[in-house]
C-alpha cells in the first residue's frame, strides 16, 4: 500500500469515528484497565508489521477511545469539534516544524505572534508578548516564574533561596500552583490560601489581612494568583480589587484564565474578568471553551524583558539563534525548544468563525448551563450545590436519603453513570459534599441531551435507593 492510499483510509476512518462520536449513545466501552489490556496487542515487535497493520492499530484505538465530542460528554473542562482546527492539526503534522526560530516556521511564527498580540489586546494590555504553552499548568509556573524575577533580577542567573518567599492564591486554587511553587523554589507549604466567599472567589479583605500577616511575621510576599474559571464551582476572582491590592504592595499579579478566558469574546460575560487589564500576566486555554483540539494554550505577559530573562539561556544556544531575527524568534521566550505549531489550529478556527463565532459559542454555552441548572432546581430529587457563574454546573442527588448516606450515594451514582457509558461528567467535592460536575464546553451539547441526562441521573439515584444492583 501507498503513501496516500494509506493516507486516504486513514482520512477515512477518522472521519467515521467523529460522525460515530456525534451520533452515539455510548461515549465509552467502560473496559476496565486490566480487561482492556488483555483485550488488546501492544507489543512492540522485533520485526515491523508493515504499514497495511497501522490500520488494523488504529482500528482498536478508535474503537476503544472515548467519544469526547458526543452530547453526553461533559467531563473535563473541554470537550466537542472544529473541524477548522483538526485540519490545522493535519497540517501542523505535515509540515513537521518546531517553534523556536523564524528561520525554522516562518509562516507558523507570524500566526503564533498574531495571536498572542490579540489575545494580549482582548485582555487591555497595551504591550504585550508571550507563548504557545503546554496547557494552563505551564502557564501558570511562567506566571509564577515572571513574578520571581520580577522580584529578584538575578533569580535566573545565580539561583533564588525562596524558603522565607510567599504568594496568596484562593482556598479553591488550581493544583498546578503546588507544582510551580516547588519547582520555582519557594515550596508548596509556601502558598498562602486566601478565603473565599460563598460563591469560591477571593476575598479581598482578606488578601490584604494575609499580606500584612505575612509582612509581620517576617516573609517576602511577592505574588497575588488569581483565578478566572476555578476547576469546580467556575469561580472567577474579583480582580480589580484584587489588583489593586497587588499594585499597593509591589507584587505580581497573575490570573489563571485557562478555562474562564474565552468569556472575554462575550459582550455578556466578558464582565466577569473586569480588572484583567491591571494584572501583570495571565494564561488562556483556546483547548477548553473555544473547542480546539488539545493541546492550544497561551501565556501572555505585559512586560517582555521579564519573559525573555526567565527564558534565557545566556550565549549557549548560538546553534539556533545568529541575531538576524532577535526580536522575531519566539523560543526566546518560551521555556521550551522542539516546540510544535500548536497556533496553526486556533488561527484557522479564528479565521472560521471570528471574534462573532466565539462570541456566540460562549453565550450559548452560558445558555445551556442556564437550561441544565434549571432543570436541577425543578426536580424534586436534586439540589444545586453551589451558586453558577460559569457553565460550571454542580449539584448532586438527594432523593429521601438521609444526609449521612448522600456522600456515598452520589460517588455510587456517579460510577454506575459511567459503567452506563452515555454521560460522562466529572465527581467532585465542594465543603465536603460529593457532587457531579456537570460543564458545558462541548459543542454538540443539547437541551435535549441535557433532558436526557437529568433524567437518567435521576432514574439511577433511585434505583440506589431501592437498592437495586448496576446493571
Amino acid at each position: 500500500m501507498g503513501a496516500e492510499a494509506f493516507l486516504d483510509e486513514v482520512l477515512n476512518r477518522v472521519k467515521e469515528f467523529l460522525h460515530h462520536s456525534q451520533q452515539s449513545d455510548v461515549i465509552r466501552d467502560g473496559l476496565a484497565h486490566d480487561s482492556l489490556r488483555r483485550t488488546i496487542d501492544l507489543k512492540l515487535p522485533l520485526e515491523g508489521h508493515g504499514i497495511e497493520s497501522a490500520l488494523d492499530d488504529i482500528d482498536s484505538v478508535l474503537r476503544h477511545s472515548v467519544h469526547t465530542t458526543a452530547p453526553g460528554f461533559m467531563n473535563p473542562l473541554w470537550g466537542g469539534l472544529s473541524v477548522a482546527s483538526i485540519a490545522g492539526e493535519l497540517v501542523t503534522a505535515a509540515t513537521n516544524t518546531a517553534m523556536y526560530t523564524y528561520e525554522i516556521a516562518p509562516m507558523a511564527t507570524l500566526i503564533e505572534s498574531t495571536i498572542l498580540t490579540r489575545m494580549g489586546e482582548l485582555a487591555g494590555f497595551s504591550t504585550s508578548k508571550g507563548t504557545m504553552t503546554t496547557g494552563g499548568s505551564n502557564g501558570n509556573l511562567l506566571g509564577l516564574l515572571c513574578a520571581r524575577q520580577s522580584m529578584d533580577q538575578k533569580s535566573s542567573s545565580l539561583g533564588f533561596d525562596g524558603r522565607n518567599s510567599v504568594v496568596f492564591v484562593s482556598e479553591e486554587v488550581h493544583y498546578s500552583y503546588y507544582i510551580a511553587a516547588n519547582v520555582v523554589g519557594i515550596g508548596f507549604m509556601n502558598l498562602i490560601k486566601v478565603r473565599c466567599d460563598e460563591d469560591g472567589r477571593m476575598l479581598p479583605d482578606s488578601l490584604e489581612e494575609e499580606i500584612e500577616r505575612a509582612l509581620q511575621a517576617g516573609q517576602r510576599p511577592f505574588a497575588v494568583l488569581a483565578t478566572s474559571g476555578t476547576t469546580v464551582r467556575g469561580s472567577f476572582d474579583p480582580l480589580r480589587p484584587l489588583a489593586e491590592i497587588s499594585h499597593r504592595y509591589n507584587l505580581w499579579m497573575h490570573v489563571d484564565a485557562a478555562w474562564g478566558g474565552a468569556c472575554l469574546f462575550s459582550n455578556q460575560y466578558r464582565s466577569l474578568m473586569d480588572g484583567l487589564d491591571l494584572a501583570d500576566s495571565f494564561c488562556w486555554d483556546a483547548h477548553k471553551m473555544m473547542g480546539v483540539p488539545l493541546i492550544c494554550s497561551a501565556f501572555i505577559v505585559k512586560d517582555a524583558s521579564i519573559l525573555r530573562q526567565v527564558c534565557s539561556t545566556g550565549t549557549e544556544a548560538h546553534y539556533l539563534y545568529h541575531g538576524e531575527s532577535e526580536d522575531v524568534d519566539l523560543g526566546r521566550y518560551s521555556l521550551q525548544c522542539g516546540r510544535r505549531n500548536d497556533a496553526l489550529k486556533l488561527w484557522l478556527a479564528w479565521r472560521e468563525i471570528g471574534d462573532a463565532g466565539w462570541a456566540s459559542l460562549v453565550d450559548r454555552f452560558m445558555e445551556l448551563a442556564t437550561y441544565l441548572e434549571m432543570k436541577v432546581e425543578e426536580t424534586p430529587e436534586l439540589e444545586m450545590s453551589s451558586s453558577r457563574m460559569w457553565t460550571n454546573v454542580c449539584f448532586r442527588y438527594v432523593g429521601g436519603a438521609a444526609p449521612e448516606d448522600l456522600n456515598e450515594l452520589n460517588a455510587e451514582l456517579r460510577r454506575r453513570l459511567l459503567q452506563d457509558g452515555r454521560f460522562m461528567v466529572s465527581k467532585s467535592t465542594i465543603k465536603g459534599q460529593i457532587i457531579l460536575r456537570s460543564v458545558i464546553s462541548n459543542n454538540q451539547i443539547t437541551e435535549q441531551s441535557l433532558d436526557s441526562y437529568i433524567e437518567r441521573v435521576v432514574e439511577l439515584g433511585q434505583d440506589i435507593e431501592r437498592g437495586l444492583p448496576s446493571q
